[in-house]
């Protein structure tokens, strides 16, 4: 079961490593995927399960945001016509990019998680 508190806090993390520190993405979503993984308390399956939730969630959220900045970069100077040009040609082609993300950070949270959902349930014990 997920924790929502502690999915909906990883998310906002995943969100800002991916937006404001991409050079450094593998180790912030290393550190995000063990803080979701430590907050949800619960052991090593709810520790993975919360990481890969909120990875997912954030991987998605910064897709759209980033279609989005792409079709009203391109509407600035094209019209609205190339904005919905941009928009479809940016989500058609980004389609294998978004599912791969979604699985890179979904596995990449879920290890870190599963560590910091081990450490929960020694703490508590």
């Amino acid at each position: 079961m997920a924790k929502w508190s502690a999915v909906i806090t990883g998310f906002i993390l995943t969100l800002i490593v991916s937006l404001f520190f991409s050079r450094y993405e593998f180790i912030g979503l290393l550190i995000v995927g063990f803080i979701v993984g430590y907050l949800a308390h619960d052991g090593i399956i709810g520790g993975m399960w919360n990481a890969a939730l909120a990875g997912a969630f954030g991987t998605i959220v910064t897709s759209i945001l980033f279609i989005i900045l792409v079709t009203f970069g391109g509407t600035l100077l094209k019209g609205v016509l190339g904005g919905i040009i941009g928009f479809t040609v940016s989500g058609m082609g980004s389609l294998i990019v978004i599912i791969h993300n979604i699985i890179k950070y979904a596995i990449i949270m879920g290890i870190a998680g599963v560590a910091g959902g081990a450490i929960a349930e020694k703490r508590s014990q």
